[in-house]
């Protein structure tokens, strides 16, 4: 099964994997380095995956729910609804955690750990995970102080080390500056379908209220 991921929680990511049971070949992966460019550069990134994998036209689609922003999820979002429609595939939603959930699962934690990354106004997005990848508790958003005494992947913790490492959480070295990659996500996400676990729905987990509000005197016009 051929797998398309995207995901625009925190850098624009797409991702174009192979997958058969749990085995998962990545065919070819793109996250922009920037991150504010997601409407931008998602739809021609995801043009060249599928060209350079022979014009091919994936089996599904998965794509991040979040937790993100409104503005960089609604991007990834919108992209998976419609290329999924129009391809007439499986469409569903991953929380973007997971993604770097995966990648610490690799370094054979022992215990529980955390998964936070930048929520801004001081806070993170943050849940927490069992030794062997799967969901505990969460998803949060908090400042750093609110999160458990665990160690601590994604750039949520390099952000916040000093107010973590008080806490008595752990800042693990080399996940420090991580996010959640389309490639992690559709790992995740194809490993999840071959054991037979439900995916998520494509809501949004904004978490809380957009920065967009609609200005006082425009309310009544529009009731």
């Amino acid at each position: 099964m051929l797998l398309l991921a995207i995901d625009t929680s925190a850098n624009a990511s797409a991702a174009l994997l192979e997958t058969t049971g749990d085995d998962v070949a990545v065919l070819g992966s793109f996250t922009s380095l920037v991150g504010n460019d997601h409407a931008e550069v998602l739809a021609p990134a995801i043009e060249a995956l599928l060209r350079d994998a022979g014009a091919v036209l994936p089996d599904a689609v998965v794509v991040g729910v979040g937790p993100g922003p409104f503005t960089g999820l609604r991007v990834g979002l919108a992209s998976a609804k419609t290329l999924a429609f129009v391809w007439d595939v499986a469409l569903h939603g991953v929380m973007s955690l997971d993604a770097i959930a995966l990648e610490a699962v690799a370094t054979e934690p022992t215990g529980d750990f955390t998964v936070a990354i930048d929520a801004r106004r001081k806070e993170l997005y943050w849940a927490r995970y069992h030794h062997d990848g799967l969901l505990a508790d969460g998803p949060h958003v908090s400042i750093a102080e609110e999160l458990p005494p665990l160690p601590t992947f994604g750039a949520g913790a390099g952000l916040y080390a000093e107010r973590l490492t008080a806490i008595g959480a752990t800042v693990v070295p080399g996940f420090d500056q991580a996010h959640p990659s389309a490639e992690s996500l559709g790992t995740s996400a194809a490993r999840s379908l071959a054991a037979g676990r439900e995916l998520l729905s494509t809501e949004p987990l904004y978490l809380r209220e957009s920065d967009a509000k609609v200005p006082a005197v425009m309310k009544g016009k529009l009731l």
